[in-house]
C-alpha cells in the first residue's frame, strides 16, 4: 500500500498518516446520502462489513466526549463503552454535536485529525484483521490500513465494545 499520487484527494487524516510514515490506501466510493451505513460502504469498496470500522462520537455522564470505533456490522454497547472509559454511563452524542466537536459530518467521522483529540476506544475485534477500512474524514473516501498502524495513529484503547 502506498499513499496515492493525487494530492487533491488528501484529507487531514491522510496527511496525519503521511506524517507518521504509515502506509495506507485511499479508496473512493459513490455516496448515497440516503444510505450512509458502514455495511453499504463495505459493499461499495469490496470488503466484508466486519473490516469496515465506523467511528461514533459518544459522551460520558461526566460530559467527557470520546470516540467508539466498532465493526460496520456491529452495534455499540454503551454499557461496555462506559466501563472501558471508567464512567458510570455513556450515550451517543447528538447528530448536531458531531460536526462542531469533530469537524466531520455523519458518514465521514474519523478519530484522526478530528477538531478535538477525544480519547478513542476501538473494539478488540479490530486486531482479527490484516486490513481495516475507516473513514478518511469525508463521505466517499475510506482509508485502508493495518489495525496496528490505526491503533498507533489514534492511540486508541482496545476494549470489548459491541453487543
Amino acid at each position: 500500500m502506498k499513499p496515492p499520487a493525487k494530492a487533491s484527494t488528501k484529507t487531514n487524516a491522510a496527511r496525519l498518516l503521511d506524517g507518521l510514515n504509515i502506509s495506507y490506501e485511499l479508496r473512493a466510493y459513490e455516496v448515497d446520502p440516503e444510505d450512509l451505513t458502514a455495511i453499504s460502504v463495505a459493499r461499495k469498496i469490496g470488503l466484508p462489513p466486519e473490516q469496515v470500522f465506523k467511528t461514533l462520537l459518544a459522551h460520558t455522564n461526566d460530559g467527557e466526549h470520546l470516540f467508539a470505533v466498532i465493526p460496520g456490522d456491529a452495534e455499540l454497547d454503551l454499557k461496555k463503552l462506559a466501563h472501558a472509559a471508567n464512567a458510570k454511563k455513556a450515550e451517543l452524542a447528538s447528530l448536531k454535536e458531531v460536526e462542531p466537536l469533530t469537524g466531520y459530518i455523519r458518514g465521514g467521522v474519523t478519530v484522526m485529525a478530528a477538531r478535538k483529540p477525544f480519547p478513542a476506544y476501538a473494539d478488540e475485534t479490530i486486531e482479527l484483521h490484516d486490513l481495516i477500512s475507516i473513514s478518511a474524514g469525508q463521505r466517499g473516501l475510506q482509508i485502508l490500513l493495518s489495525p496496528a498502524d490505526y491503533l498507533r495513529a489514534t492511540d486508541a484503547t482496545l476494549a470489548d465494545l459491541t453487543k
